[in-house]
């Protein structure tokens, strides 16, 4: 199986050339007023200057931390928790936050071993919702609501509950930062994959993405664990 699981980079599952993009530069607003208007989902917004890079500087090939006063060392939306009325209207230059356990639980996994289940995932046919691209170096998978919750539960029920794992699950409480929001000194959150017609309403029940994800993700606990002669 691990024959299935090679060695990947973004830019290799059909993201939009740079220039594309900058042609096509979507405000917070528009973004806002789309999610909302069109795909029926909950938004409220957070401060752009907020999300500020972690001090210290980051190891070759990592992505630096950011530091968020939740406390939590994987935040989605890190520095961005929209304080008292923040769901009101986006500013164009402003970010957009998901809150998850509404419409959608987002589960979260490093950027790699998402990368490799994507593949090996829409090779088996399996029908996958809307992904998003962090520029922490995360992909987050848009799952049912109520994920979080039974997380354990499924994890148990899959064998994988004694694994020590870097996959969690946003949910009720949580925020996710969403396009175009920009993490500041990283970048700005991307689609990998959109929401269409047949997701945005009805996303996936995690069960059928977490075996998966949960084994890339153990693979690439693995693989960073050996000697450096066995892993090259």
């Amino acid at each position: 199986m691990d024959n299935l699981f090679g060695e990947l980079r973004l830019g290799h599952l059909r993201l939009a050339p740079l220039g594309a993009r900058r042609r096509t530069k979507v405000t917070a607003s528009q973004a806002a007023a789309e999610y909302t208007g069109r795909w029926g989902w909950a938004v409220t917004t957070g401060d752009p200057a907020a999300g500020t890079p972690a001090v210290g500087t980051p190891a070759a090939g990592a992505t630096a931390p950011t530091r968020c006063p939740c406390g939590s060392p994987r935040c989605a939306a890190p520095g961005l928790h929209p304080g008292p009325g923040g769901g009101g209207r986006a500013r164009a230059e402003g970010s957009v936050l998901f809150p998850t356990g509404r419409a959608f639980d987002v589960l979260d996994v490093p950027e790699q071993a998402g990368l490799q289940a994507l593949v090996r995932l829409e090779r088996m046919g399996t029908q996958v919702g809307p992904v998003l691209a962090a520029p922490t170096g995360r992909l987050q998978f848009l799952v049912a609501a109520g994920t979080a919750r039974r997380l354990p539960d499924l994890l148990y029920r899959m064998g994988w509950d004694d694994a020590e794992l870097d996959l969690i699950c946003h949910g009720e409480g949580s925020y996710v930062a969403a396009p175009p929001t920009v993490l500041g000194g990283l970048g700005p959150v991307r689609w990998l994959r959109r929401p269409t017609r047949d997701n945005a309403g009805c996303p996936p029940e995690a069960r059928l993405l977490l075996g998966t994800l949960a084994y890339a993700c153990h693979r690439g606990r693995e693989r960073s664990a050996e000697p450096a002669w066995m892993a090259s």
